[in-house]
């Protein structure tokens, strides 16, 4: 069977590929086998610059043609690579084996035995890995989330005068800014993704136990942590672990699973309020020509890009929470139960981007109702007596609070003629009263 949307077990490769095939650029089986290709070229490369004794015969001006060979990776590459591990059962090797054949095409034979030179697949796997997570973050992760916090941006500044109602325990509260509390998602937001960009990208580089053993044993005068060091942290870009046992600890890992997560739980709280206001009627939506709300019901514009969003972080952040839980414990020196872990690194990332989009396409479906926001000021003029009793205070009267709870907290309405009825009783001047007056349910509404 030839796997195609259709029958893609997992919808992430399925129904949504539309939406997640960016990432496979760094998180499929191809993405993750040249991206061990390119580690092993460019280690080899570093060893030249070092450079080893047997290595200084190198001729730099290859160094390119070695790029080129991740540079170029192909299709056809990996499935070359995958033909080696059937005979090898190790995928690691395998990447090593096709190197050397790519050596012996550049008549470079007598080097290749420097490929993998002292290393363990972790080394490899631990450094492919983590530089993959590195470059989806920067080429889709933040352009996409970038993407929808410009969209909140633009309802944040469309609806920056409109007052609303604000609900505190369900309950009709102080009067606030719809365009204000969009611009509390959109702080949360840009606070936690700089938060999210501070947490290194961690790799464990350093033999089979994370001592150098076998690079310390052939070439003893040589300092090999710094080689390390600079190797990940120069030709690689990421933060150098060290030290540590045969596989690196991932804690910096779990610290950004927790951090995506956050960003996730701010997008699901934004997706529940604008389904609530949609509920309650403040946002119509779009209706989109042929689009079905309901099989049952023709009337129904369903708001099913917020729940489809919050189903997809709710998925995303479970497989996040595990990682961050699970990877950073390892039997001794390892065990192997974070290789298959990691294997689904990609998964929780593809619900991710299904939710971003499906936010965002919601958002822009949004059509303000001023008539329903502005009829339920209306009709809460009791969320001003707040502002009363705090002037009342201001001016020394005595007990203002009991006096407005006393007008308040009753089942009948409080209307602006009732509420004004109660201030023309009030034993104090005539100023005061004024001012009391001109505040309403549309201009209580801070700064």
């Amino acid at each position: 069977m030839k796997l195609n949307t259709l029958n893609a077990i997992s919808p992430v490769d399925g129904r949504y590929r539309g939406k997640t095939k960016n990432l496979s650029h760094f998180f499929s089986e191809e993405a993750l086998i040249k991206y061990r290709v390119r580690v092993e070229i460019e280690y080899f490369i570093a060893l030249c610059e070092l450079p080893l004794p047997q290595l200084k015969s190198f001729n730099p001006s290859l160094f390119e043609e070695l790029r080129s060979i991740y540079q170029h990776f192909s299709a056809d590459d990996a499935l070359e690579i995958k033909e080696i591990e059937k005979t090898t059962n190790h995928d690691v090797k395998a990447v090593e084996y096709f190197i050397k054949k790519e050596f012996n095409k550049l008549q470079l034979q007598e080097y290749k035995e420097f490929i993998h030179f002292g290393l363990t697949s972790q080394d490899i796997n631990n450094t492919a890995i983590p530089l993959s997570i590195k470059e989806a973050l920067e080429k889709v992760y933040l352009p996409e989330l970038e993407s929808l916090v410009e969209v909140l941006k633009a309802l944040a500044e469309e609806h920056k005068e409109v007052s609303l109602l604000a609900r505190t325990h369900g309950q009709p509260a102080s009067p606030t800014r719809l365009g204000k509390e969009i611009d509390v998602f959109i702080n949360r937001l840009e606070h936690q993704t700089k938060n999210l960009l501070a947490i290194p990208h961690a790799a464990k580089f350093g033999g089979a136990t994370g001592n150098f053993n076998a690079h310390h044993i052939a070439y003893p005068e040589t300092n090999w942590k710094n080689f390390g060091t600079h190797f990940v942290e120069d030709s690689l870009g990421l933060h150098h672990s060290y030290p540590t046992t045969q596989i690196e600890h991932y804690d910096y890992f779990a610290a950004l699973c927790d951090g995506l997560k956050r960003i996730n739980n701010i997008i699901i709280d934004l997706d529940r309020d604008f389904w609530t206001y949609i509920s309650m009627d403040y946002f119509k939506q779009k209706i989109l020509e042929g689009e079905i709300g309901s099989s049952a019901m023709p009337h129904k514009v369903n708001p099913i890009d917020f729940e489809n969003s919050e189903g997809n972080l709710g998925i995303a952040n479970a497989l996040f929470e595990y990682f961050a839980s699970k990877l950073p414990v390892s039997r001794l020196q390892r065990d192997l139960t974070d290789s298959t872990v990691l294997r689904n690194i990609g998964v929780p990332f593809g619900h991710t981007m299904i939710a971003f989009q499906s936010t965002q396409k919601g958002l822009n479906k949004l059509l303000l109702n001023p008539q329903k926001i502005e009829e339920d000021l209306s009709s809460n003029w009791a969320v001003v007596a707040e502002a009363i009793q705090t002037i009342l205070r201001r001016e020394g009267y005595p007990n203002p609070y009991e006096a407005l709870k006393g007008l308040t907290r009753t089942n009948q309405e409080i209307s602006q003629e009732s509420l004004h009825t109660f201030i023309n009783g009030l034993e104090i001047d005539t100023k005061i009263k004024a001012e009391l007056k001109k505040i309403s349910p549309f201009n209580y509404t801070g700064i």
